[in-house]
């Protein structure tokens, strides 16, 4: 059987944490930003992380 192969959108959007947490980029950070407030753009720049919901989808795409 081939190997599975890893969804490359997905492993320039996610990261894997040490306890297994997977961390995910803000979105609304990219281009027009003049109209946003400077707390709202600097609550964007931190990483978050992936809803429990979505762990499953998201591990299946990075082939963990």
């Amino acid at each position: 059987m081939p190997k599975m192969k890893t969804i490359s959108g997905a492993k320039k959007r996610f990261k894997l944490t040490g306890t297994g947490k997977i961390k995910r980029k803000h979105a609304f950070k990219s281009h027009i930003l003049t109209k946003k407030t400077t707390k709202q753009k600097r609550n964007l720049t931190y990483w978050g992380t992936v809803a429990k919901s979505d762990q499953s989808n998201v591990k299946a795409m990075l082939t963990i």
